[in-house]
């Protein structure tokens, strides 16, 4: 069988790229056309890519990395478990010690009485699953009236039948048919683009109760759950303001609504406590997990579920599961970064040292002329671009033309930062250091600085 290796000529790679391989949220010919960068190799918040470049990785892979990568323990561990055990399903009454294991650890460190785990491959599958539970929930509890899931506008829940129709993303709804039935929207709580002239407290609570509103008018026997995540994070990093949750809160309970905490980006340390729902007092029933459950090292998600769902759940069979639930190599894995995260004091390093020194150094971007506002939770944090600061202003051209123009320039300056439409956000491995995030932000002014003039020059600085 042909090997391909780190040394074969990066025109090569991509040619052999665009041939076969189809990438997600892409418009492949022209990715052809343009060529992917290959990155072939990486260690703590560095990339290297098949043309020498050294680039600090702003996005912790897509959310996850957040031990950094080249973590050796890691391999070490997957391999042992290769030897022992390689694979075994967890289906026929049948389990294995590293899906027990990593069950048992989860339940430990979740928050409530979340102690039981669903196991899934990735985020988009426990959201497939927890709209396939939540329903036989309520059809155990003889309410199967009780199927609606309302969820936000904007919001990502994956990309799946299910996890796509969850989410609340136009582009997701406008190809394959979605949303599926039984799921609605309500209006998302970004202050800063749809505020107007109320205060962010106002908002919040405004927002939030348009929960309750939907629930009157569909009918609250008929709503089986809401499900959101702490922070949008595909969205553009959007964080609600700090009336939103409590209220949500209270409504949910009001009227015995199920809560998904979709906690797939803000899990395991990213907001500086081992979950988001921490960090907002959030209570839920459900709470989706994935992406840094094993640093992104092998792919595995899950669903977290409350006593009283998984025993009603367990009183007869729940006709769903995957081929990989709990697979033994992933979950030795996320066993080993789970250690790592704990003995390593990770997530006491986002909040007492990186999270400190990178708001400083994040906060002060809002001075760029580029800049309208700075957001930033934990390790997770986002910058609005605007034509005109103080106004919160929208371009007046197509809506992420200076947001591409801007990611493109962060690129060209070896520091990955992604945007969403005219927001640029960041998401780094949780471990990078002070001196790194200087470099970071270093690289970011010189990008912004460098949009500022194309943008500028291409006659896109102009308000809507």
């Amino acid at each position: 069988m042909r090997q391909i290796t780190n040394h074969m000529p990066t025109a090569e790679l991509q040619a052999l790229d665009a041939a076969h391989h189809m990438h997600p949220f892409t418009a492949n010919t022209a990715l052809g056309k343009k060529g992917a960068r290959i990155i072939t190799r990486a260690n703590g918040v560095w990339l290297n890519d098949s043309e020498g470049n050294t680039i600090i990785d702003g996005m912790a892979g897509l959310w996850c990395v957040n031990i950094g990568y080249g973590r050796k323990d890691m391999a070490a561990a997957a391999a042992r478990q290769m030897e022992e055990l390689p694979y075994y399903n967890t289906f026929f009454q049948t389990s294995h010690v590293p899906a027990i294991a990593l069950a048992a650890r989860i339940a430990e460190l979740t928050p409530g009485d979340l102690n039981h785990v669903f196991f899934a491959c990735s985020g988009s599958e426990a959201n497939d699953t927890n709209l396939r539970m939540v329903r036989q929930y309520w059809a155990l509890k003889g309410q199967p009236e009780r199927s609606i899931v309302i969820a936000r506008k904007n919001g990502y829940h994956g990309s799946t039948m299910g996890g796509g129709s969850l989410g609340g993303m136009t582009a997701i709804h406008e190809q394959g048919g979605l949303p599926i039935p039984g799921i609605v929207h309500i209006d998302q709580p970004h202050w800063y683009a749809e505020g107007g002239d109320m205060t962010p407290e106002a908002f919040g609570l405004q927002r939030a109760r348009a929960l309750e509103d939907k629930i009157l008018e569909l009918g609250a026997d008929r709503v089986a759950a809401f499900i959101a995540e702490p922070i949008q994070g595909a969205g553009g990093v959007i964080v609600p303001p700090s009336t939103y949750w409590p209220e949500i809160q209270r409504i949910v309970d009001k009227y015995g609504i199920l809560l998904i905490a979709d906690e797939v980006i803000t899990g395991f340390g990213r907001t500086g406590n081992w979950f988001g729902c921490q960090t907002f007092n959030i209570r839920p029933h459900i709470m989706t997990i994935a992406k840094g459950l094993s640093s992104g090292y092998a792919p595995i998600g899950g669903s977290v579920v409350c006593d009283e769902v998984a025993n009603t759940i367990g009183g007869s069979e729940f006709a769903h599961g995957y081929t990989y639930s709990g697979h033994p190599v992933a979950a030795a894995v996320a066993l080993e970064n789970l250690r790592i995260l704990e003995e390593e004091q990770i997530v006491e390093h986002v909040r007492d040292v990186a999270h400190p020194y990178l708001a400083e150094r994040w906060h002060a971007l809002a001075d760029h002329p580029l800049v309208g506002e700075t957001k930033l939770v934990g390790l997770m944090g986002s910058l609005a671009l605007t034509p005109v600061k103080g106004e919160r202003a929208r371009f007046a051209g197509e809506q992420g033309a200076a947001g591409f123009i801007t990611r493109e320039r962060c690129f060209a300056n070896n520091v990955i930062m992604r945007h969403v439409y005219d927001r640029m956000i960041i998401s780094p491995p949780l471990v990078i250091t002070p001196d790194e995030i200087d470099i970071l932000i270093e690289r970011a002014t010189k990008a912004l600085d460098e949009a500022y003039v194309k943008i500028k020059a291409e006659g896109l600085l102009q308000k809507a």
